[in-house]
């Protein structure tokens, strides 16, 4: 199966640059200084005009998961995508992350970028970090959208990352600095291909090109495994911490949602496996300022899934709601 794979991807090695196609300027980049306080580059891209859009992607992937919502996103909006540190094309230091270091480094990124408070649409673990946003810096949340937030989680979603979670984080280091990812391509690609079937509704539309792409950091970056390794053990731990009622950096999340100003749209996959329904009724619940919408025969990756509908609800939503009401009310 890896070697079938590999055949029908061998024409992809040799394809344009997916940031240099997709963004006027290609990529950029931006120097901030990370939650350790270590500087750092980010990758990112922007296009259109008018009020500040950033999407924020989720664990283990990259700017290219937003591909199929940047152009209807910027008719009316500057979007800014960029890569989390440790992910995509942004540096990958080592040293060991504190909890939370995505929202600390999401606001500087935000301070840096944006002149006023941004819209804010995240998905999965990127949609938790904008909650831990509004929470922490709400003067820099105009309005978010959450597409299927691990925000009541019970355990880690798939079994690759269970497996990851578990692993001492040296061992992975040691695999990444011996470039095993890049030796065992082929086989690294089949993985991500029998990985995402758990997350869409159709694995018939799996295609070579966004298999290509999305493995590319982890196959041409070393480190790019480790750092995801890593975030998955914290996030085991915070989850572990908030089921036996320890501290959980999760925990103060949802108790500070009752204070969320900012109007949020929460967006649901029907199909969603990963974090079912309910939990999105009951964010709903918590958020004073939100609107719950249920997305149809869609799975966990929803904005890559069904980017027809998401642009839709997203566009709708904008178009009706404003910070601006909140504030007054």
């Amino acid at each position: 199966m890896a070697i079938a794979i590999a055949q029908r991807l061998s024409h992809l090695t040799s394809m344009h640059d997916w940031w240099q196609s997709t963004f006027p300027k290609g990529r950029q980049s931006l120097t901030i200084l990370d939650a350790n306080d270590t500087p750092v580059k980010i990758a990112y891209g922007e296009m259109g005009e008018g009020p500040p859009l950033v999407l924020v992607h989720g664990i283990g992937v990259w700017s290219y998961y937003w591909r199929h919502n940047l152009e209807a996103l910027a008719q009316h909006h500057r979007v800014i995508c960029f890569d989390a540190k440790g992910y995509g094309f942004s540096d990958r230091p080592l040293a060991a992350e504190p909890v939370g270091h995505q929202v600390v480094e999401l606001a500087r990124i935000t301070e840096a970028l944006c002149d006023r408070p941004a819209i804010f649409v995240a998905e999965s673990l990127g949609a938790l970090t904008i909650l831990g946003l509004a929470v922490e810096y709400p003067h820099l949340c105009d309005r978010l959208v959450t597409i299927n937030v691990p925000i009541f989680p019970q355990e880690l979603p798939s079994w690759g990352m269970k497996l990851l979670s578990q692993l001492p984080l040296g061992l992975i280091r040691m695999a990444d600095t011996a470039r095993l990812p890049r030796t065992f391509a082929p086989t690294a690609r089949w993985l991500a291909e029998i990985a995402r079937r758990d997350v869409v509704i159709d694995p018939s539309a799996i295609t070579p090109e966004e298999v290509y792409w999305a493995t590319y950091p982890y196959i041409e970056f070393p480190y790019t495994l480790t750092k995801f390794a890593e975030d998955l053990q914290i996030g085991l731990q915070q989850i572990d911490n908030l089921i036996k009622g320890k501290p959980s950096y999760i925990r103060t999340i949802q108790q500070g949602l009752s204070g969320v100003v900012a109007p949020t749209l929460v967006l649901w996959a029907a199909g969603d496996t990963w974090f079912p329904p309910r939990d999105g009724e009951k964010l709903h619940q918590h958020l004073p300022h939100s609107e719950f919408v249920i997305i149809p025969n869609c799975g966990h990756q929803a904005a890559a899934g069904r980017p027809k509908e998401v642009n839709e609800a997203i566009l709708k939503f904008l178009a009706t709601s404003s910070r601006a009401d909140t504030v007054q009310s």
